[in-house]
C-alpha cells in the first residue's frame, strides 16, 4: 500500500517507519529541508531504541523515503497520515493551525479518494474541522479518520509492531475496509481493532493518558503521605499492585511525570471540558500535585544541608523525563535544576542520551559530565532523577570515593533502604523513610 505521513517527529517517524517494514511503500513529508536531507542520508533525528535498525532498512530497500513536498508525497497514496505538532497555547488548548493549514493545502491538491487519518493527539471534533478544511477546495471524494498512537517513548517501535490495541474512529465503510486492510499485518495475534465514532476515537486517547497521569499523581500523593506516617511506598505499591482489578502498572512514585503527552494531553482534556462548561476537577487536581511533585526533593536537600545550598556541587543522574528516550520535554530534572540554580548550587549531570537537548535549551548552566562517574568527582550529594538501568548498580565503592559525601537523595527509588543502610549512606527516597548514616 502505498501511504503518506506528514510530520516527521516523534509519533510520524515510528509511524512511517513500522509501516515500512511491512512492505508498504512510505513517503514521509516535513518541511525542515535540513532535517529531509539527513534522513536521506540515513541519520535517525531522534533517539528511540530499535528505530535504527528499521529505519535503515527500510531506506536500504527503497520503502521509505522523505520529501519536502507535500503534492508529490500524496500523489500515489491511498493513506495519508497527519502526525503534526499540536503545542499546548497559553490557555491549555491544543493548537490545531499545523494540521488544519495541511488539510487546507490537502483539499487543493487531492485528485483521487484518500482516506486521510489524524495520527496526532487532538482534541474531539478535529477530524470534523479537517473534513471542512479539505472539503473547502477538495473536487474528490476523500474521508477524515482518527487513529491515536499509543506508543511509550522507549518502547514506540514494539508498541507499534505489536499494539495492544488499534483504535480507529470512522463512519465510513470504504475508510473501515482500508484501515482495516492496513492494520491486519499487526494484530495477528488476535488484539483488536477497535472502530467507533470519531469523536470517541479522539477522547479515547486523551482519557487513557490522563487515567494514567491520575494513576501516578496518586501513587505520589500515597508516597508523600508514607513519608508522614512512617509507612513504606513500596510495600503499599506490591500490596495494591497485586490486585487486578488496579495492576501493578503506573503505580510507581517518583518525581512526577513529564514527556510530550501526558502534561500536554491532561491540560488539553481539562481545557475541553472546561468548554463545555463542565468542572473537571480531578485533572485541576493531577496537574497542580504533578507540578508540585517535579521539585519534591529540593527542600529535602535543603533540609539535609541546614537550609543553605550555595557553594555546593550536586550530580545529577537522568535528565531526560523518562529512561530510553532523549526527550526532555516536561522533565522532572529541568525543573529541580532550575531550583537548585537559584539556590546557589553547581551542577554536574550526566545522561546516556539527552544531555545535548539540554544543553541546547540552557546552554552553560550546568556542566555534562562523560559518564555517571565523571559527574560525582568533588560533588557533595547525588540526586537521581531518571532510572536509566546502568544507574540501577553502581558500583557504590566507587561512587563513595568520588563523592565528598556519602548522600544520595533518589527521585525514582532505585536502591533497597536495607542496601544504603549497610554501605553507611545518607539516603532520601520517595515515600520511604530517610536511612541516616
Amino acid at each position: 500500500m502505498n501511504i503518506a505521513v506528514v510530520g516527521t517527529g516523534y509519533v510520524g517517524l515510528v509511524t512511517g517507519t513500522c509501516l515500512a517494514e511491512t512492505g508498504n511503500h512510505v513517503i514521509c513529508v516535513d518541511i525542515n529541508k535540513e532535517k529531509v536531507q539527513k534522513m536521506q542520508d540515513g541519520v535517525v533525528p531522534i533517539y528511540e531504541p530499535h528505530l535504527d535498525v528499521l529505519f535503515e532498512r527500510n531506506i536500504k530497500q527503497g520503502r521509505l523515503t522523505f520529501t519536502t513536498n507535500l503534492e508529490e508525497a500524496i500523489e500515489k497514496a491511498k493513506i495519508i497520515f497527519l502526525a503534526l505538532p499540536t503545542p499546548p497555547g497559553e490557555d491549555g488548548s491544543a493548537d490545531l493551525s499545523y494540521i488544519l493549514g495541511v488539510a487546507n493545502d490537502l483539499g487543493k491538491i487531492i485528485k483521487d479518494y484518500k482516506v486521510i487519518v489524524d495520527k496526532s493527539t487532538v482534541p474531539v471534533g478535529t477530524a470534523d474541522k479537517v473534513t471542512a478544511a479539505i472539503a473547502k477546495n477538495a473536487k474528490v471524494e476523500f474521508d477524515v479518520v482518527s487513529n491515536p498512537e499509543f506508543l511509550r517513548e522507549g518502547f514506540a517501535v514494539d508498541d507499534f509492531l505489536k499494539p495492544d490495541r488499534v483504535v480507529i474512529g470512522t463512519n465510513s465503510e470504504k475508510a473501515r475496509k482500508t484501515m482495516e486492510e492496513l492494520y491486519k499485518p499487526y494484530v495477528r495475534q488476535g488484539n483488536p481493532i477497535i472502530f467507533m465514532d470519531t469523536k470517541s476515537a479522539e477522547l479515547t486517547k486523551y482519557a487513557a493518558n490522563a487515567f494514567l497521569a491520575t494513576k501516578i499523581t496518586f501513587m505520589n500523593e500515597i508516597a508523600n503521605l508514607c513519608e508522614k506516617l512512617g509507612a513504606d511506598v513500596d510495600a503499599v505499591r506490591i500490596g495494591i499492585g497485586s490486585d487486578d482489578r488496579i495492576g501493578k502498572r503506573f503505580l510507581f512514585p517518583g518525581i512526577g511525570y513529564g514527556g510530550s503527552c501526558f502534561p500536554k494531553d491532561v491540560q488539553a482534556l481539562a481545557k475541553s471540558a472546561a468548554e463545555v462548561n463542565y468542572d473537571f476537577k480531578i485533572l485541576e487536581s493531577v496537574m497542580d500535585i504533578n507540578e508540585k511533585q517535579k521539585t519534591i526533593i529540593v527542600p529535602k536537600i535543603k533540609e539535609y544541608f541546614n537550609g543553605n545550598l550555595k557553594g555546593k556541587k550536586i550530580a545529577i543522574w537522568g535528565l531526560a523525563f523518562k529512561p530510553d528516550t532523549d526527550d526532555i520535554r516536561e522533565a522532572p530534572a529541568l525543573y529541580i535544576i532550575d531550583e537548585l540554580i537559584k539556590e546557589g548550587v553547581t551542577i554536574s549531570a550526566y545522561d546516556p542520551e539527552a544531555m545535548s537537548n539540554v544543553k541546547n535549551l540552557i546552554g552553560d548552566k550546568i556542566s555534562f559530565a562523560n559518564d555517571e562517574y565523571d559527574a560525582l568527582q568533588n560533588a557533595d550529594a547525588l540526586l537521581i532523577a531518571t532510572e536509566w538501568s546502568l544507574f540501577r548498580t553502581p558500583d557504590f565503592e566507587k561512587v563513595s570515593s568520588l563523592l565528598k559525601n556519602k548522600v544520595i537523595f533518589d527521585g525514582r527509588n532505585l536502591y533497597g533502604l536495607n542496601q544504603m543502610k549497610e554501605l553507611g549512606y545518607f539516603y532520601c527516597s520517595i515515600g520511604r523513610q530517610t536511612v541516616t548514616k
